[in-house]
């Protein structure tokens, strides 16, 4: 993480179950005293997303930004992007942010940009993971966090879980099985990245 300062902005898109992860696992291993690191803002491109109604319980700031109201991707990443450096984040987290980010995006946050993946990489990259991997008779499932680049899913690994795929599992059972690894994996790849400063 480039500079000194370590405010964590996340972006969502749903309930937010990583976002929360992250943000209790920050609490309880006292990121704020050990590295000078808070998550400043969580911010969604859904209004209704449930994740920031609880983000604002725990106090922190949030922002929706609708991203069907921009002509365009590069005009709705702008003001992503406005709302964003508003909270002069060090780490810029995806945690289900259901958004393909343009170049100019990337580049901003370059090497301050980090998400999480339900599959191996670099085994699945993009949507439907579980699906797939169990057509395709893989015995072995996970998560993998990893940093953003303009090439999606395929920057540098920085956490991986691998949990088993089960005989008569749906892409639903064995998504409930790695998203229970996510949740250990995520905090733990911040955390690993904060303690490098």
């Amino acid at each position: 993480m480039s500079g000194v300062n370590k405010n964590i902005v996340i972006l969502i898109s749903g309930s937010g179950s990583n976002m929360a992860a992250i943000v209790e696992t920050a609490r309880t291993q006292r990121w704020q005293t050990r590295f000078g690191a808070r998550v400043a803002a969580v911010i969604s491109n859904k209004a209704a997303a449930q994740g920031l109604v609880w983000a604002k319980a725990q106090g922190i700031a949030t922002a929706a930004l609708d991203h069907t109201a921009y002509a365009s991707r590069e005009d709705f990443d702008a003001a992503l992007m406005s709302g964003i450096d508003r909270h002069e984040p060090g780490l810029v987290v995806l945690a289900g942010f259901m958004r393909i980010l343009t170049p100019g995006f990337v580049r901003h946050y370059e090497g301050r940009l980090v998400n999480i993946h339900p599959s191996l990489l670099p085994a699945f990259t993009g949507l439907k993971t579980h699906q797939r991997a169990i057509d395709m008779g893989c015995r072995f499932a996970g998560a993998t966090v990893h940093r953003v680049t303009s090439e999606l899913d395929h920057g540098e690994i920085l956490d991986q879980a691998v949990v088993p795929v089960m005989p008569g599992d749906t892409a639903e059972t064995l998504a409930a099985r790695v998203l229970t690894q996510e949740h250990l994996i995520y905090p733990r790849a911040i955390e690993a990245l904060l303690q490098k400063g």
